[in-house]
């Protein structure tokens, strides 16, 4: 008996450790999250099961292309994936053919599907505040995103971390493309 409680004590032990470490990690260090949706077509399909590293921008900055994961302002339990396309103190603004400007340059990427049919609240210039992104869908026609006040501006502090590997379906496992 006091062998089987010795063996219980100490498998109650490893398992108690173990819970902690994972509580630990999926605190600071990453999660998983699940995409929801087609908005970031054709980089990342609905049902895609991702890493998001939470590490990453408690020492740095988001840059332009990196891809995020964050709360819906509309529902804190709903989580979003997006590309982040301006930085802060930018100004971001979408023209009629559906191209991108930022500080008024045309922005060169192709992550987008398709032109933008609706510009949003970026059908006029949107300067950014000093610690806001503006970030959008690669499937831009079918994203609720920055231009749209549902979703808005992202604070810094809003984002969870950067996408950083597609761990499902497996054979899609990969790092997620920023650039």
């Amino acid at each position: 008996m006091k062998k089987f409680l010795k063996e219980a004590v100490q498998f109650s032990l490893v398992l108690l450790i173990a819970l902690l470490i994972s509580l630990f990690i999926v605190t600071f260090i990453g999660q998983r999250t699940v995409v929801d949706g087609e908005s970031m077509e054709n980089t990342l399909f609905h049902g895609d099961n991702l890493i998001v590293d939470k590490i990453s921008y408690r020492f740095s900055e988001p840059e332009r292309f990196d891809v995020i994961v964050f709360p819906a302002h509309y529902d804190s339990k709903v989580y979003l994936v997006k590309r982040v396309i301006g930085l802060p103190g930018e100004t971001v603004y979408i023209d009629e053919e559906g191209k991108i400007y930022i500080d008024n340059i045309l922005l060169e990427e192709d992550f987008g599907k398709e032109a933008i049919l609706s510009a949003g609240k970026a059908s006029e210039p949107l300067t950014l505040g000093a610690d806001e992104y503006f970030v959008l869908g690669d499937n831009r026609n079918d994203s609720l995103d920055s231009r749209d006040y549902m979703v808005g501006n992202i604070k810094k502090d809003e984002i969870i971390g950067r996408a950083w590997v597609r761990i499902y379906p497996f054979d899609q496992i990969g790092f997620v493309e920023h650039e």
